[in-house]
């Protein structure tokens, strides 16, 4: 399983065509405790870049983006009454979506884990 990364700081784990969408620890360190997540519904088609999902905290909503275009096959409903599940694990358990990867070659625009360890440290 390959996992990579967006600037908007999503990650998506591939295996084959399919991927698991999520935010990132880092995200969800800035955004605080969650308090509401409103995953997409199964069949949507998704753009690269466009938005997802939608998680709120007590210090503010954010938009999730699809890292990359595809159609959602399963979405983590158990967040509608634990969203403190990303708090908690949010590159585990704390899943939003999962998604049949339309094009694997935009994955290619995607971050591995080092360059987005090394661009995190460019934000502080």
């Amino acid at each position: 399983m390959t996992v990579k990364f967006t600037k908007d700081h999503e990650w998506i784990a591939v295996s084959g065509t399919t991927g698991r969408v999520g935010i990132t620890t880092y995200a969800q360190g800035q955004l605080g405790d969650l308090v509401y997540v409103e995953v997409p519904a199964i069949g949507k088609a998704l753009t690269k870049g466009g938005e997802a999902a939608v998680v709120e905290s007590v210090k503010a909503a954010s938009e999730v983006y699809a890292p990359v275009s595809g159609k959602v096959t399963a979405a983590n409903d158990a967040l509608s009454d634990a969203p403190e599940t990303v708090n908690a694990d949010a590159e585990g358990e704390g899943w939003l979506y999962e998604m049949e990867i339309a094009d694997p070659a935009e994955l290619g625009d995607l971050m591995d884990r080092a360059a987005y360890d090394a661009f995190i440290e460019t934000l502080h």
